[in-house]
């Protein structure tokens, strides 16, 4: 690529503008795709991700969709930042003397961006999914408790009901680091590097080579609806291709089980207990949710970063001073 280069604090701020402005529009998707992902053969409360959240606004209201947001939303900048920068410090000192990347340097730059994020992508969905998740197992335990009350109801008086207060990401990061300390946030890291280290190598090549069509010589940017496409489509075909990997690391973090629901000692043990008990579809469930979230969030980020809104408001610093 013979294109400018970009400052790192201006791919920093490129980055985390875009996740901002992703997680804020897909948020609610993200919910529906953990809660399906953590359905077991026990009782299910979903049966599609529009059931999923027409259930979750009738009960737990419109901003039940976005429980874990805010955890995302502090994260996601940091998250993104370090994603998009890694692999482009990775695909500068990879390329020599300015030659085109090959393929496989290209999947090894994404393989080191995958690597560098989960410092902050382990913790972040660690947390995200105790507090999304917490609502399906509210409900699991209310529908259970009002059957347990219908078939005991000839035999005794109607029993009140338990709510039970669900805890904060504050709380949940408090009692981790009392417990099990850093590495109960790093709970899952293994499968976390599974899925972003195979994304990033499926990603990253994949929308350099679609940006690169739209490009009319090689010293021009492509259009921004180019890159906005191209990180669409990148990004749902890399979601869609780790998906049994992103339902191995969410059954991994839950901490909290519904009724008659597994446990999992490690990768090997999930995947086991999922092929044998519900099946080798079990590991595409959510996909089309994981691909409705990522390719937005990926196009937007593309976008972002190449129109440039951070060089343009780094540009204006100097101006003020002078």
């Amino acid at each position: 690529m013979a294109d400018k280069q970009i400052s790192l604090p201006a791919k920093l701020i490129n980055g985390g503008i875009a996740g901002l402005i992703g997680v804020t529009c897909v948020f609610p998707i993200d919910l529906a795709k953990t809660r399906l992902q953590n359905q077991q053969n026990g009782q299910r409360m979903y049966t599609s991700m529009s059931d999923c959240l027409i259930k979750t606004i009738r009960s737990e209201g419109y901003f039940g969709m976005y429980r874990g947001a805010a955890v995302n939303l502090t994260l996601v900048t940091p998250e993104k930042a370090i994603k998009l920068a890694a692999n482009d410090f990775f695909r500068h000192h990879l390329s020599k003397d300015g030659k085109k990347l090959t393929l496989l340097r290209e999947m090894l730059a994404g393989c080191g961006a995958g690597t560098c994020q989960v410092i902050v992508t382990t913790p972040m969905e660690m947390l995200k999914i105790q507090l999304q998740d917490a609502g399906r197992i509210a409900a699991q335990k209310k529908l259970m408790a009002a059957q347990a009350q219908l078939s005991s109801s000839s035999a005794a008086g109607a029993a009140e009901p338990v709510v039970e207060a669900r805890p904060t990401a504050t709380q949940i990061t408090r009692e981790l680091l009392r417990s099990k300390g850093i590495a109960g946030l790093y709970k899952g890291l293994g499968a976390t590097l599974l899925r972003d280290v195979p994304f990033s190598i499926v990603y990253f090549p994949l929308f350099a080579n679609l940006n690169k069509l739209g490009q009319k010589d090689p010293s021009a940017k492509a259009p921004f609806y180019v890159s906005f496409l191209s990180g669409c489509v990148a990004g749902s075909t890399a979601a869609v291709a780790v998906n049994p990997c992103d339902v191995i690391k969410t059954r991994l973090q839950s901490l909290q089980r519904g009724v008659n629901e597994d446990t999992y000692s490690g990768i090997l043990d999930c995947t086991k207990k999922i092929w044998q008990k519900e099946g080798p579809t079990a590991f595409l469930k959510g996909a089309y949710c994981r691909a409705l979230v990522i390719a937005p969030l990926f196009g937007i980020a593309q976008v972002v970063y190449f129109i440039g809104i951070a060089e343009f408001l780094l540009d204006m610093l100097p101006k003020h001073r002078a």
